[in-house]
């Protein structure tokens, strides 16, 4: 029985014409632009969940304030609205710019420099914190001023001179949540918000219903929160290795090169303001 002798496999090297090169370029990016999308949705839930959690922090204590009155309910809720255009949003918008300076530092490989730049900002916002703290304190004389009800306009003074500590607190809140974003992290932050949020709730019941402070306790609530929340981010900023690069201590260098972060802050905090 004759055999066939086997032919070696030929591979035939046909050119690629320009239509299938075309389709595998599309193909290729298609798979980029959704492993780009999975990168940013990564990224951008866990800041939408830290953002949404520091911000239920003021809407449950006026939530609480709510069951003592419709008065108490109209003073804190002024007070809140007048806190944020007056204050937080100029903080907010000053603390942008480390979104700028940090990223340019972390891109340039000088780790180091993020811990001095959150520094600096830190020590900016704090004295910017002086004159908000100032206005918060005359919120009930500047609310007359522009015609609005005398008794809620007195609810509100009461209201915003207890929050004046969250003032500083939401200065160096700001700056730690940039300084943790640049560096990509971010579920550390959203696990701490979450903590201290769900912490809220039993230190706003204590403080508005059990200690008989009212409207004044839900305020001091608010400031006591964004501290613990301050204090949970500083000690994962001191202790945690992921920042063992980016955070080697204070630095003198923060007291130098502020001109430069005024240049951006102050532009940052017109676009938010």
């Amino acid at each position: 029985m004759d055999m066939e002798e086997e032919k070696p496999y030929q591979i035939s090297l046909l050119p690629v014409s320009e239509e299938n090169g075309l389709e595998l370029s599309k193909g290729f990016r298609r798979i980029e632009i959704l492993e780009e999308v999975k990168k940013q949705l990564w990224l951008a839930g866990p800041l939408i969940s830290v953002s949404f959690l520091q911000y239920c922090l003021q809407v449950i204590s006026i939530m609480f304030v709510g069951h003592l009155g419709e008065l108490a309910l109209s003073g804190a809720s002024m007070a809140t609205s007048f806190a944020s255009v007056t204050g937080l949003s100029l903080l907010m918008g000053m603390a942008s710019a480390l979104d700028s300076l940090c990223g340019k530092a972390y891109g340039a490989k000088q780790y180091n420099m993020l811990g001095v730049q959150m520094q600096r900002a830190m020590l900016v916002l704090l004295l910017v914190g002086i004159p908000v703290a100032f206005i918060l304190a005359n919120t009930e004389n500047i609310l007359l001023g522009f015609g609005q009800d005398p008794d809620i306009s007195r609810e509100a003074g009461i209201y915003a001179r207890f929050m004046i500590p969250m003032v500083f607190a939401y200065a160096l809140l700001q700056c730690l949540v940039r300084f943790l974003q640049t560096q990509n992290i971010v579920f550390p932050m959203m696990i701490i918000s979450g903590a201290t949020t769900m912490l809220h709730f039993p230190v706003c019941w204590v403080l508005v219903f059990k200690s008989g402070l009212g409207n004044k306790g839900a305020a001091m609530a608010n400031s006591l929160s964004y501290w613990i929340n301050v204090l949970l981010l500083a000690l994962y900023v001191k202790f945690s290795p992921s920042c063992k690069e980016t955070w080697t201590g204070f630095s003198n260098e923060a007291f130098h090169n502020v001109r430069n972060f005024l240049r951006l802050a102050i532009p940052s905090a017109f676009m938010v303001w």
